[in-house]
């Protein structure tokens, strides 16, 4: 769920919460770098730490079918070593002053984070900017292939040798046409792994990996003009690099249902649900979430209170709208108790997401939903950086609307959802379009899903 802003009250209301709520506003500075790069600043001085938020605006979508998973290998050689930083001082340096840091990967972006005391601010800086730059000076077919082995065994570990890991490699294949950004896992492909040359790992590098690509963010204990000075001196000579044009959002549609049987080594039968939503941020797209929260969030959602408690046929359930750039995708997960076939959940899933389309949900549970995201924010905004905090919120909202200061703007989208408007998000988005994947202990299909679509 994405988080939105804070209410001033969290307490369960009946009445609406805009009201009582002040705009919210996080301050910055932005300029720009004569090479390209987007710098952010943003000062906090509730405490003297300083955060280092830099997102590069590349991510498994715009990899190619063939050549995939190169995002995510850059992820592990982008802690590798540069020209100037040795391999594995990187981590080293940062601990020695007392820093924490790390990296993720996703459909749209890939980020990295440093966290240090205030006063050592510039280390981070100097890092960032020497793999920025001059990551190639460092690199060698001999580094890549070590890099390229670990990402091979954590896609073993993640998808091919975890309980129900299999999922994640078929289910964007099956949601999204061959050849879509979104239609393969964002890890990528063993074969594609196998067979990426170096040239073609430099390649991707000096294309997406420049500034103009790029958008830093420092947020914290720190004053903008010496952040200035500090950014101009560390990334101010690196070359300059072309802008990637965007890639616009491309129209989805399932028509009817695919049904998938996966036998795994597993204990419990599970179920997944999928459907391709809308992009984050249009219109759609936050209702959703609301629906997530009102079927399967916490233990008086309607499918937990149904499946686990009243019926007692479903060991867990979840449900959650993941929002991306291009397209979207809601997804109903349930682990099914022994005992309960697959086509049993299903049934009963659907009948509960028949009933929101039939009938819109309480003011209640809306202003429940409204509430707990808010107060969930709360926390958020309380970080400066790490996963999810204000510096890392900065660049998501710069990346997706162009404007930093987004949060007044989406905190709007859930401050106005009346129950009139989920109901109608699950009736226009939750239809038969959707996939079906059942997982199953070894030879035990019977407890799955028919094949047969409907």
């Amino acid at each position: 769920m994405r988080p939105v802003a804070p209410l001033l009250a969290v307490v369960l209301s009946a009445a609406p919460t805009c009201a009582a709520a002040e705009r919210l506003s996080v301050p910055y500075e932005m300029f720009r770098l004569p090479n390209g790069l987007t710098v952010i600043v943003h000062e906090d001085h509730s405490a003297p730490i300083a955060s280092v938020n830099c997102w590069y605006h590349v991510g498994s979508g715009r990899e190619s079918p063939g050549r995939t998973g190169f995002a995510h290998l850059f992820e592990h050689l982008m802690f590798e070593g540069s020209k100037d930083v040795p391999e594995g001082a990187f981590d080293r340096w940062l601990e020695a002053v007392g820093g924490d840091n790390n990296g993720s990967t996703q459909n749209d972006r890939t980020n990295y984070w440093e966290n240090v005391p205030a006063n050592a601010l510039e280390l981070p800086l100097f890092l960032e900017s020497d793999r920025m730059g001059f990551l190639v000076d460092a690199m060698s077919p001999a580094r890549v292939d070590g890099q390229r082995d670990v990402v091979k065994n954590e896609r073993r570990q993640s998808y091919e040798n975890r309980p129900y890991g299999k999922v994640a490699d078929v289910l964007p294949g099956a949601l999204f046409p061959e050849g879509h950004p979104y239609s393969w896992p964002v890890i990528g492909s063993m074969a594609d792994l196998s067979a990426a040359s170096y040239q073609d790992v430099v390649d991707f590098f000096r294309k997406w990996y420049g500034p103009a690509n790029a958008s830093l963010v420092i947020a914290g204990d720190v004053n903008p003009k010496d952040v200035r000075a500090e950014v101009e001196k560390w990334f101010g000579d690196i070359p300059r690099s072309e802008p990637v044009e965007p890639i616009a959002p491309r129209p989805v549609l399932l028509k009817g249902e695919k049904r998938i049987v996966l036998e795994d080594r597993v204990q419990l039968p599970r179920l997944y649900l999928a459907w391709v939503t809308p992009p984050a941020f249009s219109p759609g797209d936050a209702a959703l979430d609301a629906v997530a929260a009102i079927l399967a969030d916490g233990k008086n959602s309607r499918l937990y209170r149904r499946l686990v408690y009243d019926l007692q046929v479903a060991q867990d359930v979840n449900a959650f709208q993941g929002s991306s750039a291009l397209a979207s995708t809601f997804l109903v997960i349930v682990t099914a108790r022994a005992g309960h076939t697959l086509e049993e959940i299903r049934k009963l899933v659907d009948e509960e997401i028949a009933r929101l389309e039939a009938e819109a949900p309480s003011a209640r549970e809306v202003t429940r939903f409204q509430n707990k995201t808010e107060a969930s924010f709360f926390d958020r905004l309380e970080r400066v950086g790490g996963f999810g905090g204000k510096a890392d919120q900065l660049n998501a909202y710069y990346t997706a609307t162009g404007d930093p200061d987004y949060f007044e703007e989406d905190l709007s989208r859930y401050r106005a959802l009346a129950p009139s408007d989920v109901q109608a998000a699950a009736l226009s988005f939750l239809g038969l379009g959707r996939v079906v994947v059942s997982v199953v202990p070894e030879g035990k299909k019977d407890l799955a899903v028919p094949e047969a679509t409907r």
